[in-house]
C-alpha cells in the first residue's frame, strides 16, 4: 500500500475514533467508570431519536466501504447497528442499552484492526509477562534487602 492510501486511512480512522469518542463515551458518570456519548441522548428523543442516531451511525459503515473493506466486514459493523437501533427502540431499557452496547465503537474497533492489518501496523501486545518478572524480581530484591537487615 502506498504512502498516499497510508495517510488517507490513518486520517480516516483519526475521524472516526473522534466521532465514536463523542457518540459513545464523551461523558462520564462521577465516580463510575461508566461513560456515555450524544447517541443515548439523541435516542432520548421519542420517535425520531433512535432512527436520528443509526443514521448517524451508518456513516461509520459508508467510511470502511469507502475504505475497501470486505463484505463480511461490512455485514458485521451493519449487524451492529441492528442491535443497537432494535435494542434502542425497546421503551425505557432501551435508553440505557443504547448507553451500554455503543456500536460506533465496536465498529470501529473492527475498521481499527483491519487497517492495522492492512497497513502491517498490528499494536504490540502489553508485555504482561515482562511485568510480571519485574514485579517478582522486585519483590524478592525487597525481601532480600530487609532478611540481610
Amino acid at each position: 500500500m502506498d504512502a498516499q492510501h497510508r495517510e488517507r486511512h490513518q486520517a480516516a480512522l483519526e475521524r472516526l475514533e473522534r466521532f465514536s469518542y463523542w457518540t459513545d463515551n464523551k461523558f462520564g458518570i462521577p465516580f463510575t467508570k461508566f461513560r456515555f456519548g450524544v447517541s443515548p441522548l439523541i435516542g432520548l428523543v421519542p420517535g425520531i431519536g433512535d432512527l436520528a442516531d443509526l443514521l448517524m451511525s451508518v456513516w461509520v459503515v459508508n467510511e470502511a466501504r469507502r475504505i475497501g473493506v470486505g463484505r463480511s466486514l461490512l455485514t458485521r459493523m451493519i449487524g451492529h447497528l441492528m442491535v443497537d437501533f432494535l435494542g434502542g427502540l425497546l421503551p425505557i431499557v432501551g435508553d440505557l442499552f443504547d448507553a451500554f452496547y455503543k456500536a460506533n465503537t465496536r465498529n470501529t474497533a473492527l475498521l481499527r484492526s483491519y487497517l492495522h492489518g492492512q497497513l502491517g501496523t498490528h499494536p504490540q501486545p502489553f508485555p504482561w509477562l515482562k511485568l510480571l518478572l519485574a514485579i517478582i524480581l522486585g519483590t524478592s530484591a525487597i525481601v532480600l534487602l530487609l532478611a540481610a537487615f
